[in-house]
């Protein structure tokens, strides 16, 4: 758990008003702490360096920031639903696991 003033060390031209201004938008959602300050775990870490790299060294316009992070978020969300797919197609038997690597290699197949 990481408080707010370490996260703002770790970023040596990010003021606690950005930041505050990314939590009030959604952009960051860490957890509430006691008087007003807000506890980072890891995945919010992640998250201000994510909003951060986008607004400082891609210069994402602040109006575009919504669709940018939800659409990463679906990339994201679709990854793990993959690795869960994986997951689960590795516990499978040799034999229906080839068929499901044929059918997935199938381009032709009409999609359902």
């Amino acid at each position: 758990m990481t408080r707010i003033e370490t996260v703002l060390a770790m970023f040596v031209d990010l003021d606690g008003a950005e930041l505050r201004g990314w939590i009030e938008r959604r952009w960051v959602q860490p957890e509430p702490g006691e008087g007003g300050d807000w506890i980072f775990h890891e995945i919010d870490l992640a998250r201000v360096r994510l909003v951060y790299d986008l607004r400082r060294e891609l210069d994402t316009p602040e109006e575009t920031m919504p669709l940018v992070l939800s659409l990463l978020d679906q990339v994201y969300e679709l990854r793990r639903a993959l690795k869960a797919v994986a997951g689960v197609l590795a516990d499978l038997p040799p034999d229906v696991q080839d068929a499901v690597r044929k059918a997935l290699r199938n381009d032709d197949a009409p999609p359902r």
